[in-house]
């Protein structure tokens, strides 16, 4: 072989000074590459010559080694740069930039080295992405959507409409009061007709306007007041900073031309300074208010200030309206429904949302009679409702032919059991689809909305059951035992027994039956079990009970607390107890 092939091809002296030193280091870190290069440099260099040859093949084996690095990571290997690499493999030694690989055989190929190690580094997501997407628009499946058509709401919202109408007049819509059981249409249905009003009111140019706050969060007096006052301190900013902006562009081209301002407000340009000064002077006055902090009168008068700046209608719509007069009173309802009385420029009404059919119950006579002077009833949906809402959303929600015949009648029954709620459907509708889009499969079939059913099921009662505290468990687990070893019509009697002895197994306070008692209303309270005062004549009264949430679902989630110990192994002795 020519001494002239291994010549390297010539390059910075920077760049050749980093090259011999990434290659030494490379050699140095693995001794089979070490070995070849030894070997590929004693047969290139030249015999009559050993310092100069030794430094000529430390270059050549140098530059061939970057070179066949390079190699591999391009397709191209018949460049120039590729001589030397060529030059390394056929003199038998071993390619330096493949670690060590024996490149002597014809048939490697590097695209297929590359291609292998791709396919072996696949990404978590690429198996889930590969199948086809059962979904065409997911999100119309959730609570949150408002769609553009309720079927069978019709009545409630021609009501609702006939009453907001005088709105759009710049008159004072009469306050509704919405009731429904939960999934009933009450949410979906009001926020329809409000946006239909706010359309309608930008298409005739009527200063009308709808604000939304779900008291289910927003539940104080302070919060609601606060979260209306800065959306209306929002809003007159920008329509101060638009004006501003209008006299500013007139104040220009008075200035070069004074007869802009005829037949305007403005007789001189003074007046119209003075005025770009008031609205400087307002947008400096608007202070956000802070959600804690302020006396809550200081925050009702800012609010009362913002809302009447300029001339608009507001509909107020408290969504969970009893969850506000639970946590705060009706001190809130009777400030907003007096103010119609005080207000210069505005006028409000009220749109309130409740699931609670006696909630006015608790208010007082005069915001009772100001609040409910149009009540509009949501009636529950019926199995045949429940389908319509279900197809209507399904053709939206899924690809065509994504669902077979039986998957939307099974979740309206299954949901028109549970008090025809919509919203209940729809979650079991969504998941069946998103359990069968995990299992890859091509349909959404029975099985998975069945699936859907035990995992709501399962979602509900670990929602509810696993933040319980440590007490509550332990006597929730006895009225468990009880259920399981056929005790029916359970007592608190009975219940105080078994939880004594569970707490005596897994070595817990062992509280009173008073207090035993309390904490069963809880359980009562929050639906996880159904319990009745029954007269026992002059043996005086007791609680009768039974669980409201599937046994095996209960027991697991308390099981899986580790805080109660061993209580599992505490049922083989209950059990006997019960046999004896």
């Amino acid at each position: 072989m020519d001494e002239g092939e291994h010549t390297p091809q010539p390059v910075d002296a920077e760049d050749s000074d980093e090259d011999n030193e990434n290659s030494n280091s490379s050699i140095a870190s693995d001794p089979d590459r070490t070995t070849g290069a030894v070997s590929s440099d004693t047969d290139s260099a030249d015999p009559g010559s050993a310092d100069t040859g030794s430094a000529d093949t430390d270059s050549a084996d140098s530059h061939s080694t970057r070179h066949a690095n390079t190699a591999g990571n391009h397709t191209d290997s018949g460049n120039a740069d590729g001589n030397s690499a060529d030059t390394a493999t056929s003199n038998g030694g071993v390619d330096v930039g493949s670690g060590g690989r024996d490149r002597s055989s014809p048939d490697v190929d590097f695209d297929g080295v590359v291609l292998d190690d791709g396919e072996e580094n696949q990404g978590l997501f690429d198996d889930l992405l590969s199948g086809e997407p059962i979904f065409e628009n997911k999100e119309v499946l959730r609570p949150s959507y408002t769609p553009h058509e309720l079927p069978h709401r019709n009545d409630q919202i021609n009501r609702m409409a006939t009453i907001l109408v005088s709105a759009l007049r710049g008159e004072t819509p009469s306050n509704i009061l919405i009731y429904g059981k939960t999934g009933t249409g009450k949410t979906a249905s009001a926020k329809f007709v409000s946006q239909e009003l706010e359309s309608t009111s930008q298409k005739y140019d009527v200063p009308c306007e709808v604000e939304y706050i779900n008291c289910e969060v927003t539940d104080t007096q302070y919060r609601v007041l606060a979260q209306l006052a800065n959306t209306f301190i929002e809003k007159n900013q920008r329509i101060i900073a638009n004006r501003l902006d209008h006299y500013r562009d007139r104040r220009s081209a008075a200035i070069d031309d004074p007869t802009v301002l005829t037949d305007t407000e403005f007789e001189t340009l003074d007046d119209l300074d003075d005025r770009i000064d008031e609205l400087e002077a307002d947008a400096e006055e608007m202070e956000e208010v802070p959600m804690t902090g302020w006396p809550t009168d200081r925050v009702y008068s800012t609010f009362f200030e913002a809302v009447d700046y300029h001339e608009r209608v507001v509909v107020i719509m408290l969504d969970e309206i009893d969850k506000l007069v639970e946590k705060s009173g009706d001190d809130t309802l009777y400030n907003l429904s007096r103010m119609n009385s005080e207000l210069d420029r505005s006028r409000i009404s009220i749109m309130g949302i409740s699931n609670d059919l006696k909630f006015t119950d608790f208010l007082d006579p005069r915001v009772k009679s100001s609040l409910g002077e149009e009540e509009i009833v949501f009636p529950p949906y019926d199995a045949n409702q429940l389908r319509d809402i279900l197809q209507h959303r399904a053709d939206i929600a899924f690809k065509q032919d994504a669902l077979t015949d039986d998957v939307i009648p099974l979740c309206a029954a299954f949901a028109a059991q549970e008090h025809g709620d919509a919203r209940r459907a729809l979650d079991l509708l969504r998941t069946a689809g998103e359990l069968a889009e995990r299992s890859q499969a091509e349909i959404v079939a029975e099985k998975h909305v069945r699936q859907a059913q035990d995992k709501i099921e399962l979602d509900r009662v670990v929602e509810v059951v696993r933040p319980l505290p440590t007490q509550s468990k332990i006597v929730l687990f006895a009225v468990i035992l009880l259920e399981k070893n056929g005790v029916h019509n359970i007592n608190t009697g009975e219940v105080f027994n078994i939880y004594k002895r569970l707490c005596e197994e897994i070595d817990a306070d062992v509280l009173t039956q008073r207090r035993v008692t309390d904490l069963i209303s809880e359980l009562d309270m929050l639906g996880i079990v159904n319990a009745v005062v029954v007269s026992k004549g002059r043996y005086g009264r007791t609680k009768e009970m039974g669980l409201s949430v599937p046994v095996e679902e209960t027991e697991a989630v308390l099981l899986s607390d580790s805080r109660l110990g061993d209580i599992e192994n505490a049922q083989p002795f209950v059990q006997a107890r019960f046999d004896n």
